[in-house]
């Protein structure tokens, strides 16, 4: 689907300890879960579960770099099978607790630096979709719109949803600015809003390069730990309503390849 939607997914990162969790989850559709390695642990998982179960959210793995002191954003070089193992051990570890919780897992997105990567190297894409689909076949593989990660994950079969980014700025090539770059992260919540309706609306996005790109996407992201992420996924939902545009979590409507 490119522009003009009826719906759209709204995502977030959660459980990573930015405290907001509980006043922004009756504004999304879908929550991505920090699974104990660059963020998290079993309390933060269980009360970003049971929220997910009060408030109707789907509910998802996010799994990232074990890498707490730079919060699993610094580039790591693992092989593919570390990355497959690294995968799994934190899919094991959420699942087993959202049973506990009587939550089912909808999806797996990749955090920080593993997403980046996963989204511009074939091989660790690959390894990020077979890990996903050893553990559960009916998980929705989350990655980048128009990077190698949705495609690894329509190569290993599973159903996939294309995401956007409504904070971040991207390049020409589709890819997002690195953070490093000045002007990467949009903080006025005004510019930032206006770049996720123009996403939604026309499926086009004016880069930070100067170009202006197409992007498919499924999905839209919101980061948890933006220090105005509140009013931030307030003003979404407002302009959503305003467009008559429908929030729907991932797992309430197929999936196209």
């Amino acid at each position: 689907m490119n522009g003009n939607k009826q719906h759209i997914d709204f995502n977030c990162d959660l459980g990573e300890g930015c405290g907001n969790d509980a006043a922004i989850i009756p504004l999304i559709s879908s929550a991505n879960i920090a699974c104990g390695a660059h963020a998290g642990d079993e309390t933060s998982m269980r009360e970003t579960l049971r929220l997910c179960r009060a408030f109707g959210v789907a509910a998802g793995a996010h799994p990232g770099h074990a890498d707490r002191e730079h919060f699993g954003r610094r580039d790591l070089r693992l092989d593919p099978g570390a990355v497959s193992a690294l995968i799994s051990e934190q899919l094991q570890r959420l699942a087993a607790l959202a049973r506990d919780e009587g939550v089912r897992l909808v999806h797996v997105k990749p955090h920080g630096a593993l997403y980046n990567q996963a989204a511009c190297d074939a091989l660790l894409a690959d390894a990020v979709a077979a890990a996903v689909r050893d553990f559960d076949a009916q998980l929705i593989l989350v990655g980048l719109a128009g990077s190698a990660l949705p495609e690894a994950g329509l190569r290993a079969g599973l159903r996939v949803a294309r995401e956007a980014f409504a904070d971040r700025r991207y390049l020409a090539d589709a890819s997002l600015a690195p953070r490093g770059m000045q002007g990467a992260v949009i903080d006025a919540v005004g510019d930032a809003v206006a770049q996720a309706l123009s996403i939604v609306q026309s499926g086009q996005v004016d880069t930070l390069d100067g170009a202006r790109i197409t992007l498919r996407c499924d999905t839209l992201c919101l980061h948890g730990d933006r220090a105005d992420a509140v009013e931030f996924a307030l003003r979404l939902r407002a302009a959503f309503d305003a467009l008559g545009v429908r929030i729907a979590a991932l797992d309430s409507r197929r999936q196209t390849p």
